[in-house]
């Protein structure tokens, strides 16, 4: 059974659209678009951890690190990785044997280097002040704790799969938020701000632990932040404080910060802001438009893990039984009609698909064909239209009566953009 992609061509009265006169006027939300543009174009690229990899400077400053946890009496450990081992017992001769340096140790180590630009003092504190903290707040047992908010697991911070890298991905979405009976519960009081932060530290906790920890593996996880409906103001005192958890205390762990459903005014803030910040952090950040979405992650995480909600194929629960089985992506042109068609469907089979397309607005279809001759096609789904807000992907199941092929129409001839897509399907076989 194999799958083609047939597509029809754009009609010449659907040509690309012209490019506007010299001298015209540009919207706003261009401009603001446009002052974000270096900042999308600056790719961010995790440094090495292999010593190899390393240049002569960093090694030197990664040694002195060493020296100086050497010198604490009390043992110091992160996220179960111990700093400062104890040497060895000695031999019976009195001499001491080699002890190689801890890789997952030296991972850590350049972290906290590298938050504090490899200013070898600075990066010492850090991890002195990161390891006091982690010991009064309990943040080794934190993971397994009941923090009563089951229900905004899933919907306001919650790690679901992993990017084309391997690396674990965090979503975060504050917008349920606006309704002031959820905002009461959660920061009603400093008792429930107080709870509420370290269950986000709980889910932070959870991204880290499925981190490699060791060189050439995955060291960090991807952030994607939706900023739609959420209350800026509000949440101010929430937010300024997760962020400093974070920052002190989970240096590097962030490979890729991307932004979705950002309104008009976060550019604003972003061109204000981002004098401040170094390369090094605006190269982190991606910023996804309103219809852009979809588009953007498929960029960074494969559409079968990305949330429906997103503009992707996975829900909650699938991951629970391993890895999804794959998609195939595919793009649209403006003005093409695509034709997908999934042959050698066997009598009695029964066959299920799902299919998404970033920003839809397009119509879609699916028939049946026999494979013999003279029976007729079988309207499956008829043609309609799917409006740019759907926020499930399509998601159907047909059994055939006799052998043949299914062909979904994806029409995207009414408009000039292209946009991005994805399908996947499963068929079970007759049973005997």
């Amino acid at each position: 059974m194999s799958p083609t992609a047939t597509a029809s061509p754009a009609p010449a009265a659907d040509a690309a659209p012209k490019p506007p006169p010299s001298g015209a006027k540009r919207s706003l939300m261009g401009s603001l678009i446009d002052a974000t543009s270096l900042l999308r174009a600056a790719s961010f690229k995790e440094d090495s951890y292999v010593a190899a990899a390393l240049p002569s400077s960093d090694l030197r400053a990664l040694a002195d690190l060493r020296a100086l946890l050497a010198t604490h009496p009390d043992p110091i450990s992160i996220w179960g990785v111990p700093l400062n081992p104890p040497p060895p017992p000695t031999n019976a001769d009195g001499s001491t044997p080699a002890q190689a340096p801890d890789e997952r140790a030296d991972v850590v180590l350049l972290k906290f280097l590298r938050a504090r630009d490899f200013r070898v003092r600075d990066a010492h504190a850090m991890v002195l002040r990161c390891a006091a903290w982690r010991a009064e707040f309990r943040a080794d047992a934190v993971v397994d704790e009941d923090l009563g908010f089951k229900d905004l697991e899933g919907v306001v911070a919650y790690m679901h799969g992993w990017d084309r890298d391997g690396r674990p991905v965090c979503y975060n979405a504050y917008g349920v938020f606006r309704d002031r009976e959820m905002y009461d519960r959660a920061f009603g009081d400093g008792d429930r701000l107080a709870r509420f932060l370290r269950w986000r530290v709980q889910v932070m906790e959870r991204g880290v632990r499925a981190l490699q920890l060791r060189p050439g593996g995955v060291n960090a996880i991807i952030q994607v932040t939706d900023l739609r409906d959420m209350p800026k103001r509000e949440l101010r005192a929430a937010s300024n404080q997760i962020l400093s958890l974070f920052q002190d205390n989970y240096p590097e762990m962030v490979a890729r910060k991307v932004f979705v459903n950002v309104p008009w005014y976060f550019s604003v803030l972003f061109s204000m802001i981002s004098p401040f910040l170094t390369e090094r952090t605006k190269s982190k950040f991606v910023i996804a438009r309103e219809g852009n979405v979809a588009e953007t992650l498929f960029k960074f995480i494969r559409p079968e893990l990305v949330p429906v909600q997103y503009g992707g194929l996975s829900r909650a629960s699938e991951l629970e039984n391993g890895p999804p089985k794959p998609a195939s992506e595919f793009t649209i042109k403006g003005g093409e009609k695509v034709f997908l068609e999934i042959d050698g469907i066997e009598a009695g089979a029964t066959i299920t698909w799902d299919l998404v397309v970033g920003g839809w607005e397009l119509d879609y279809g699916a028939e049946y064909v026999p494979a013999a001759e003279g029976s007729y096609t079988l309207c499956v789904e008829r043609t309609r239209k799917v409006p740019a807000t759907a926020d499930e992907p399509v998601h159907n199941a047909f059994t055939a009566k006799e052998a043949g092929k299914m062909v979904l129409s994806i029409d995207n001839s009414g408009s000039r953009k292209r946009k991005v897509a994805a399908y996947r399907y499963f068929v079970r076989k007759p049973s005997a």
